[in-house]
């Protein structure tokens, strides 16, 4: 690596460590003077070099949205957890919906989010979203009453390790019964459960299953049943008779 080189690359080193949040291309090259600025190419350069010097130690360069920063490899985490022992955050079920829903379908209205909940959006739930840094207001829907759009943050990528949206997991991708059928050998449509017990043929005639080592089947004429004639209690209304 050429001396001005690795300069750079300690530069950037330094600057990503210092820094609080991932480092774009664009800030890293905001701290040169402008008479003295590395191009684009010579930045991606210096942190492709960074990147290369991680390899086989504790520590990777790592792309978070547009940013880059310093971050301990997953694999070590078992022992990195001891260092904080305090309770772990808990988030409701609810507010994990609402946060998945607005990373899958953003930007999306608080009646988007109730409409695939099927249920009411608490005002808390938003409010520590919102207070967390993980979804922020990105604009209004141009329909009457011009509802919130909401949509994720740099910090929602952050916390949750990812590079871009599309590192997020895949949905489970709806299936055609016909698919399911096939998978569990089933025939569409399902043949219906006959009862063992008689079956009418459709002429007012059930016929009974056999006895065992009587080869004639059993059969009896059904008769149906008139409806009871309701009779009236009140003293007041006169009987009708049948």
């Amino acid at each position: 690596m050429a001396e001005d080189t690795r300069e750079l690359a300690n530069i950037i080193e330094a600057s990503i460590l210092a820094a609080e949040e991932p480092l774009t291309v664009a800030t890293i090259m905001s701290l040169f003077p402008d008479d003295a600025a590395p191009s684009r190419e010579e930045v991606e350069a210096a942190l492709q070099a960074l990147d290369t010097a991680c390899v086989g130690r504790g520590i990777e360069l790592k792309r978070i949205g547009k940013g880059y920063r310093f971050q301990s490899r997953e694999k070590y985490s078992p022992w990195l957890r001891k260092l904080n022992e305090g309770r772990p955050p808990r988030y409701s079920r609810a507010l994990m919906e609402t946060l998945a829903i607005v990373a899958y379908r953003q930007p999306v209205t608080r009646g988007d989010i109730e409409e695939i909940r099927g249920v009411t959006v608490s005002s808390d739930i938003m409010r520590v979203l919102l207070n967390r840094g993980w979804v922020k207001e990105v604009g209004h829907r141009d329909v009457p009453g011009h509802p919130a759009l909401f949509g994720t943050t740099r910090g929602f990528l952050e916390y949750f390790n990812l590079r871009g949206l599309s590192e997020l997991p895949p949905l489970i991708e709806r299936r055609e019964q016909s698919e399911i059928a096939s998978e569990l050998n089933l025939s569409l449509p399902l043949d219906p459960v006959q009862d063992t017990d008689g079956a009418d043929d459709g002429t007012g005639t059930v016929t009974a299953p056999a006895e065992p080592g009587d080869a004639t089947p059993v059969t009896a004429e059904v008769i149906p049943l008139e409806p009871r004639t309701e009779t009236a209690t009140d003293p007041n209304i006169d009987r009708k008779t049948p």
